[in-house]
């Protein structure tokens, strides 16, 4: 009976050799009509450096692929914050702090390339101009008067009032009048006018990596340790940069701006590397490094109809408080650093709600126009955002750039004098803002175009049909959008640990429960780890017998 079992079944394999072999002689003759599955020549797969530093890069670049396949806006937001629970190491940059040669900086971070524009506008376009300057002139003076009496009267005592507020406080009203006297006077002839948002103070925003810094002591010396590190100890390292502003008045339309730059001038290599280089940390500058999410807010929430900013008003008030030993030819710099940072940090928020982010290149340029202004002086910049690929390799290899090209600093007026008139007006001040006033968005793009990264249907969590879904993601997302704490406080060694614990070993006997001595990462700690929503009994959808005690998540 064994003989018997072991040549049935050895007749069994013989049978299904044979069938296998008659199918691999027959299979190409059936599929000859189907030439697109044969080559002339065989095609082998990629040959991949296996190496460690090869092996990082391709993970970083799948984690990419990753953020750039999420559907809609808010998934990649919240996507990109996904590998850090208590959020990124960030280095803050404000619009109320400038630094000591801050510009070359500024320009690294931003990869822009700074231009003074022309002090005089073209003739063609003064005549038409100077049309609108006469209409406007006197209600702008006026209004100018209007502030300052307003001002006058309701701060008598200005002594014990900071000057960052006082000056903020008076430059607000200024530029609330203005930019009212200018949409009234212009709109009849301006149609674009009837139809732009105004925000007040809005949220200004914007998260994105830098590349090209020099690594910190203690990165080399752990890398130097580790012999597949050896080789990368020196290598320069990315930081997060975190722009948090708040513009006095802002405008946005539904169309973009056109472009002052050709394409040819935004993608030129020997012209990146005229970019100055900051390699240094940013803390040698004074820039302190804090843990949140990394936030991208243009002033209004995704799916807003009106989402391409054509004017910002922002704050010089940060100048007060600079030392004049700083001297003049860095008071100039600082505030093209501003006209520079705001700008671009305004323009990366609105190319989020796009689908593009600091990982997802541009497909289009994007344009703006920023003033700051103190309500008396005025300085006047144009943006053109033409790469969001500052990171890694892209700091060095990336041919594209970003423009701007700013005015130097105008009056508006002298002085007022005790009847409360404006005294010595100036024009110029006024023909630069009728200029920002009448350059008209008419750049239009299709759905495919304009956001290429998200998907046809599903472009927001708003479009999601799943109720529950939508409904965890909008949460989620505006609370990582609010950067309120996280439920487990931010961990942290004190001081006392660090030296007796870390440094000397004094305490053997002491129970190990800290994360430092249990061998637990906890900036390892992902944005889903965490407890999940518990489900009473009487609100479980399948009865208050079912098993399943919590809400699932929806993570993307």
């Amino acid at each position: 009976m064994l003989i018997l079992r072991q040549s049935n079944k050895l007749r069994a394999c013989i049978n299904a050799s044979n069938n296998r072999c008659l199918a691999t002689k027959v299979q190409p003759a059936a599929q000859t009509n189907n030439n697109s599955e044969y080559t002339d020549e065989p095609q082998y797969p990629e040959i991949q450096d296996v190496s460690f530093k090869a092996r990082k890069v391709r993970e970083k670049e799948d984690w990419y692929k990753e953020i750039e396949e999420v559907p809609t806006v808010e998934e990649k937001l919240i996507k990109i914050n996904m590998p850090r629970y208590y959020g990124y190491k960030v280095f803050k940059l404000t619009d109320e702090k400038l630094p000591y040669n801050c510009l070359p900086a500024i320009q690294h971070y931003t990869r822009t390339i700074f231009e003074n524009a022309d002090e005089n506008i073209a003739p063609e376009a003064l005549q038409k101009i100077n049309i609108f300057v006469e209409a406007a002139k006197s209600d702008v003076q006026d209004a100018l008067e209007f502030a300052h009496e307003y001002y006058k009267h309701k701060y008598p005592n200005t002594s014990d009032i900071d000057p960052q507020v006082m000056e903020r406080t008076f430059t607000q009203l200024i530029v609330e009048q203005i930019n009212r006297v200018l949409i009234n006077t212009l709109a009849a002839d301006i149609s674009y006018l009837n139809e732009v948002d105004v925000d007040y103070n809005p949220r200004h925003e914007a998260f994105w990596f830098v590349g090209g810094i020099d690594p910190p002591k203690n990165v080399v010396k752990s890398k130097k340790g580790h012999s597949w590190q050896k080789e990368m100890a020196n290598d320069s390292v990315d930081r997060p940069i975190q722009y948090n502003g708040t513009p006095y008045l802002a405008l946005r339309h539904k169309y973009q701006l056109p472009t002052f730059k050709s394409d040819i001038d935004s993608e030129n290599m020997e012209l990146a590397k005229t970019i100055p280089r900051f390699n240094y940390d940013p803390r040698t500058l004074g820039f302190v490094p804090a843990y949140q999410h990394g936030t991208n807010v243009p002033g209004f929430w995704p799916g807003a109809r009106n989402g391409f900013g054509c004017i910002s008003y922002q704050s010089r008030a940060v100048m007060n408080i600079r030392p004049a030993s700083f001297g003049e030819v860095d008071f100039k710099e600082a505030l093209h650093a501003h006209g520079i940072q705001t700008s671009y940090a305004w323009l990366l928020a609105q190319a989020n709600y796009n689908g593009f982010n600091t990982f997802s290149e541009l497909t289009y340029p994007m344009n703006t126009q920023t003033i700051v202004t103190n309500g008396k002086d005025w300085s006047f910049y144009e943006y053109q955002l033409n790469t969001l690929l500052v990171h890694s390799r892209h700091i060095d290899d990336n041919p594209r750039v970003n423009f701007c090209r700013g005015t130097k600093e105008y009056q508006l007026y002298q002085e007022f004098n005790d009847a409360g008139k404006c005294i010595g007006f100036n024009d110029q001040v006024l023909q630069r803002l009728v200029q920002f006033y009448i350059n008209v968005p008419t750049i239009q793009r299709n759905s495919a175009e304009l956001q290429p990264y998200l998907d046809t249907e599903v472009k927001h969590v708003a479009d999601h049909k799943n109720v529950d879904k939508r409904e965890f993601l909008e949460k989620t997302f505006k609370h990582m959008t609010s950067n309120r704490p996280r439920h487990l406080a931010v961990p942290e060694i004190y001081l006392w640990e660090k030296i007796y614990k870390i440094d000397h070993n004094t305490r053997p006997i002491d129970p190990k429960r800290r994360y430092f001595e249990v061998g637990v990462n906890p900036w390892k700690r992902t944005m889903d780890q965490h407890q999940k929503e518990y489900i009473p009994r009487a609100c479980r959808p399948e009865g208050p017998k079912s098993k399943k005690k919590f809400k699932p998540t929806y993570y993307p």
